[in-house]
């Protein structure tokens, strides 16, 4: 019997900084070839760690000086070329911190994905932790979810939850959510290079059904 074989499938990956989402999604991706792998990371930011954790494993490691560009778009538009380069079937951004143009989100629809340090659509921008604490949330988590134009905005695929103990500082919990994202998103962009999850217009379809919630990683 003829198995078909499948193409390894392309992974870039967009950072800021540290890029220890990075080093988990490589890491996870080890002993998975068949799958797919990161062969590109790319950074507006010289210094991010990111792209030493790239170096260190062979992958391609790119820096782009917004400071070239006269305006956002054209920083887009450069990005973008770099990124088709490698003919991606999936971008991922992993705390690559700059708002991507309408236009960028276009050309990637349906391969490009997010994490968000919060169970959206709760919380979406920034310093999340802190506004949990305050408004006396008892769970919090994370989310991955198709990037859209819409800021923290797009179709949910999964989410990772934790209750926050009494008393729980803002570093506490900011390690703890880490530490789900670590094993979500590895797990996301597994069952995307598998072909179980698809961007289906504004909804997700996991396994050919649509998501009527988010899928929920079990810690």
């Amino acid at each position: 019997m003829n198995v078909k074989q499948t193409k390894p499938k392309n992974i870039v990956v967009l950072v800021s900084g540290n890029g220890s989402n990075l080093q988990a999604i490589i890491d996870s991706l080890e002993g998975k070839v068949e799958l797919g792998s990161v062969i590109a990371v790319i950074s507006n930011n010289a210094s991010a760690f990111g792209l030493e954790r790239a170096k260190k494993h062979s992958i391609d490691a790119i820096f782009i000086n917004p400071k070239d560009f006269e305006s956002r778009e054209r920083f887009d538009q450069k990005l973008a070329e770099k990124i088709e380069f490698y003919n991606p079937a999936l971008v991922v951004l992993a705390g690559f911190m700059r708002i991507l143009s309408a236009d960028f989100v276009k050309i990637f629809s349906g391969r490009l994905i997010n994490i968000h340090p919060s169970l959206l659509p709760k919380y979406p921008g920034l310093n999340t932790h802190a506004r949990v604490i305050k408004s006396g949330d008892i769970k919090h988590g994370t989310s991955v979810h198709f990037v859209t134009e819409e800021l923290d905005g797009g179709p949910l695929i999964a989410q990772a939850e934790l209750k926050l103990d009494e008393n729980e500082s803002f570093t506490e919990l900011a390690l703890r959510v880490q530490s789900l994202e670590y094993k979500l998103y590895p797990w996301v962009i597994v069952l995307f290079l598998q072909g179980k999850i698809i961007q289906f217009e504004n909804s997700v379809k996991y396994n050919n059904d649509c998501l009527v919630s988010p899928l929920l990683l079990n810690d």
